[in-house]
C-alpha cells in the first residue's frame, strides 16, 4: 500500500512514511493509491468482534506489512482499554430509526482520543525501531489539543506543541491541554482563530529547512492516520444495526470535516452507507461548499460549539482530489487558487460527485439550543453542543420516513461544556472524573501572536531545551 499526495508533486510514500510526516512535502494531504475493499461476510463478522480486534482489522489493510500483525493487535488493545466504556463508541437510539454513536468515553472526552490513543503507540513503535525523536505541532480548535497532549505525553520518542486560539475553547478543554506536566509537553495561546493556528502549521512544513531542523509531524487530520482510526467506527456502528445487510446514514457535525471524510473512505471501502450529512454551525463553509459549491472562506464566529469554529476545512481537499477523479494537477490549482483568494467554486463535475454522497445544513444557536433541550426532555440524554449541532442538522433534513437508519456521532461528553448545556437546559452535566480532577490542577501555557516566525523561533527554543 502506498499513499500519495493530493497535490501529486511529491513522491508515493509507504504507511510508516505517511504517518510520521503528516503533511506531504508538496503542501498537498496523503491518501492510499487504492481504497482497501473489505468483504461483506467481514463487515458482517464485526458485530461478533471487540472494538479493538476491528480496529486491527482495520489497521491492518492500511498498514499492509509495514508494522507486524501482532503488533498491530497489541496496539489497538493497549489504545481502546484506556475507554471506560466496554464496546469503546455505543451506540444509544433517540427514537425509531434515530441513534447516537458515543464517541466520547476515551480519557479527554471527546472523540479525538479514538484516533489519538492509536495513533501515539504507531509513533511510539515506529520511533523506537527508528532511533528517532520527532517534534509533533497540533493545531487545534479544542479537543484535538488535549487528545494529543494526553496520548503523548511522556513517550521518549516525540515531544508535542498543541496550539490552541487563546479565548475560543472551553476551559475544560483548555485545561486537558496546559495541566501536564510532561517536560515533552508545551501548550501554547495563539492571538487569533483556529484557522490562524492551522495556517502556522501548514506554513512551518513549507519551510522544509526547518522541518527538517527540528523532525516535524502533525497529528491534525491532515495525518492519514488519523483518518484510519476514524474510519473503525463507523464499520462497528454500521454493522451492529445489520450492515451489510442493512444501509445506514449517518449525521456528522464538522469542522475541519476529518470525521465526515473518514466516513466517505468507509463508504469506498464497501460500507453500505447511503448518505452523509454533514451539519455545520455558523461557521459555514463546508455547508456552502456541499450544498453550492461555494467553498469561500469568512471570518470565524464564535459560538457556543467552539471545535467547529473553522473557515478552512483541511480535509475538503481530499474529497475535492476523490471528485476530481483523483486529478491532483486540478486538485492543486484549486487549492493554490483558494489559498490566494480565499474562495474556490467547485467544479460542476466534482460538486456532483460530492453531492452524490452527501448533504449538508447549516445550524443556527437557537436551533442548537432547542436540539439540546429537546434530546434531554424526550429522551434523558444531555448532549454537548456538537452533538446538538448534527441532531439538529438531522430534524432539520430527516423529516418524515427515510428507509435507512441514521447515526448521529456524539463528538464530545456534555461536561466539556457545561456552561453552554446548563444554559440550553437548565441542567448542569455531572463531570466524569476526567475532567473533575483537573480543576485543582495548575496550568502551565504561553503566549504567542498569530505568527509563524514567533511559533518557529519558540519550537526551536523547545527542541534546543
Amino acid at each position: 500500500m502506498r499513499y500519495v499526495s493530493t497535490r501529486g508533486e511529491a513522491p508515493s510514500v509507504d504507511f510508516v512514511e505517511a504517518l510520521l510526516g503528516g503533511l506531504a512535502p508538496d503542501g498537498g494531504l496523503y491518501v492510499p493509491e487504492t481504497w482497501p475493499a473489505v468483504p461483506p461476510e467481514r463487515i458482517a463478522d464485526f458485530a461478533r468482534r471487540p472494538y479493538a480486534e476491528v480496529a486491527a482489522h482495520i489497521l491492518g489493510r492500511f498498514v499492509d506489512g509495514a508494522f507486524d500483525a501482532g503488533v498491530i493487535e497489541r496496539l489497538c488493545a493497549q489504545a481502546y482499554a484506556t475507554f471506560t466504556h466496554a464496546a469503546v463508541a455505543p451506540l444509544v437510539q433517540l427514537a425509531p430509526g434515530r441513534f447516537l454513536l458515543e464517541l466520547f468515553h476515551g480519557p479527554t472526552l471527546a472523540f479525538k482520543d479514538v484516533a489519538m490513543q492509536l495513533l501515539a503507540r504507531l509513533y511510539d513503535h515506529a520511533l523506537a525501531e527508528r532511533g528517532r525523536v520527532l517534534t509533533i505541532v497540533c493545531a487545534t480548535s479544542g479537543d484535538t489539543g488535549g487528545a494529543a497532549v494526553e496520548a503523548f505525553a511522556g513517550r521518549v520518542n516525540a515531544r508535542i506543541v498543541a496550539l490552541f486560539p487563546e479565548g475560543r475553547v472551553s476551559d475544560v478543554q483548555r485545561r486537558f491541554m496546559t495541566t501536564s506536566t510532561a517536560t515533552n509537553v508545551r501548550a501554547v495561546a495563539v492571538a487569533g482563530d483556529f484557522d490562524d493556528c492551522q495556517a502556522i502549521l501548514k506554513s512551518l512544513f513549507q519551510d522544509q529547512a526547518f522541518a527538517r531542523a527540528v523532525d516535524l509531524s502533525a497529528v491534525n487530520s491532515i495525518n492519514f492516520a488519523r483518518i484510519v482510526a476514524q474510519i473503525v467506527y463507523y464499520f462497528t456502528a454500521a454493522s451492529s444495526l445489520g450492515a451489510p445487510g442493512r444501509t445506514v446514514s449517518f449525521a456528522v457535525p464538522t469542522g475541519n470535516f476529518g470525521d465526515a471524510y473518514a466516513g466517505y473512505a468507509a463508504r469506498a471501502m464497501g460500507l453500505p452507507i447511503s448518505r452523509i450529512l454533514i451539519a455545520t454551525n455558523s461557521n459555514d463553509i463546508m455547508a456552502r461548499a456541499l450544498r453550492d459549491g461555494d467553498y469561500r472562506r469568512g471570518a470565524a464566529v464564535a459560538t457556543q460549539s467552539p471545535a467547529m469554529d473553522i473557515q478552512v476545512a483541511s480535509n475538503f481537499e481530499r474529497l475535492y482530489f476523490e471528485g476530481a477523479g483523483r486529478d491532483a494537477a486540478a486538485t492543486a490549482a484549486a487549492f493554490r487558487e483558494f489559498a490566494a483568494a480565499g474562495a474556490l467554486v467547485v467544479a460542476p463535475p466534482v460538486h456532483a460527485f460530492m453531492r452524490a454522497v452527501f448533504e449538508a445544513v447549516s445550524v443556527s444557536e437557537a436551533q442548537t439550543e432547542q436540539a439540546m433541550r429537546a434530546t434531554l426532555k424526550n429522551t434523558g440524554e444531555i448532549i454537548d453542543p456538537h452533538t446538538a449541532v448534527a441532531v439538529a442538522g438531522g430534524d432539520l433534513v430527516w423529516s418524515g420516513v427515510r428507509e435507512t437508519p441514521l447515526i448521529t456521532l456524539s463528538t464530545a461528553h456534555a461536561a466539556k461544556f457545561p456552561e453552554a448545556v446548563l444554559a440550553a437546559t437548565g441542567v448542569a452535566p455531572a463531570p466524569p472524573r476526567a475532567s473533575r480532577a483537573l480543576a485543582d490542577k495548575t496550568e502551565h501555557f504561553d503566549r504567542l501572536p498569530a505568527d509563524a516566525d514567533a511559533v518557529k523561533a519558540y519550537v526551536r527554543a523547545f527542541v534546543a531545551a
